[in-house]
């Protein structure tokens, strides 16, 4: 980027998530959308590394032909087989698309911290896979051959054409709303929607007591994609602020349709997967759960819920709290930040 030579100081007043006139993606003060900050200070505070839990258990668990039953198996084994992709499709928007055109330097702070934590939810993946001894080739491959992975896949990625485009640029109308579309997609249907079914199952193990050390890593992540959620919510709400020309009547019907496809792709992916039930699930609490979960999502951009669905796991709202009392010597203590006290 070409440094220009001016007198002039930055006003806070012009700088947008995207589109800021006088934008210097580099200047982070004065500060505008603190949200991003106050995230990327969390983000910080939450460090972790997958190989500081231990998977000893899970190991013995994995290989006795007593403890997990055969749809148990195939449960664990689908749930990654979604993951390991995930969120590598995720890093590339972060890296690829979002952090090109946003011109908001304090959410470019947040966005490098969010792709580097998405390095670490895969590292974690292969981490379990490798630990477990499975076979990587299906696990890793499985994006391309179930289709209940390869649809929610190639729905989100399909949004992605015109962002990645290198001539592709925010300016117009037109842009700019491919550009919000984009951001909703991936922030509210990928993070959002379709983790949460898979987050269920791993948390459905940890309730058994059963791959504790797989489900606590899940955790960690679940943790780490809601900050996610939030702060990609927190940008889809200040650009309808600084532009509401975008949010058209007409764009809000697309976004609503474009989550109800989401809704459906997810709720069938946990059908197929699932089909018989595990740990209780099944597949009608299974589509009242991501029915609840997509509400949430629409509410929180100020669009009306579809489903009014009651949340049948109140459990999973409790999934996220890391604040546990656990023994040291058999596995880190959960509730510890780095250089600061989470509160939630």
């Amino acid at each position: 980027m070409p440094i220009t030579k001016t007198t002039e100081r930055i006003n806070i007043n012009n700088r947008r998530i995207i589109n800021g006139a006088d934008a210097d993606v580099i200047q982070l003060y004065p500060m505008k959308h603190t949200f991003a900050w106050t995230a990327y200070a969390v983000g910080n505070a939450n460090h972790w590394l997958p190989t500081e839990i231990t998977m000893q258990n899970d190991i013995e668990q994995w290989k006795s032909r007593d403890v997990l039953t055969d749809d148990e198996r195939k449960a664990l084994k689908t749930v990654l087989g979604f993951f390991t992709t995930a969120d590598s499709i995720a890093a590339n928007n972060v890296v690829l698309a979002f952090y090109k055109h946003i011109t908001s330097p304090e959410c470019r702070m947040y966005l490098l911290r969010q792709g580097y934590e998405e390095a670490i939810h895969t590292h974690s993946y292969q981490y379990i896979v490798e630990s477990l001894g499975l076979d990587e080739g299906e696990l890793f491959n499985m994006y391309r051959e179930v289709d209940a992975i390869y649809n929610k896949d190639a729905f989100v990625l399909s949004f992605n054409e015109g962002i990645f485009d290198p001539h592709f640029k925010t300016g117009t109308l037109e842009a700019d709303q491919k550009f919000l579309e984009n951001i909703i997609v991936f922030s509210i249907i990928m993070e959002g929607i379709f983790f949460y079914s898979a987050f269920a199952v791993m948390f459905g193990f940890q309730r058994q007591n059963k791959m504790v050390g797989s489900a606590e890593q899940i955790q960690y992540i679940m943790r780490d994609e809601s900050q996610h959620l939030n702060f990609g919510i927190n940008m889809i709400n200040a650009i309808k602020e600084e532009q509401p020309e975008v949010w058209t009547s007409d764009f809000q019907d697309h976004i609503i349709a474009l989550i109800r496809k989401g809704t459906e792709l997810e709720c069938t992916f946990a059908r197929e997967v699932f089909p018989k039930g595990i740990f209780g699930m099944n597949e009608d609490n299974f589509r009242q759960y991501i029915e609840y979960i997509a509400d949430r999502r629409l509410v929180r951009i100020g669009l009306p819920e579809q489903y009014r669905s009651t949340n049948p796991f109140p459990w999973m709202s409790e999934a996220i709290d890391l604040n546990k009392e656990k023994n040291f010597f058999e596995t880190r203590v959960t509730e510890y930040s780095v250089g600061g006290t989470l509160e939630w």
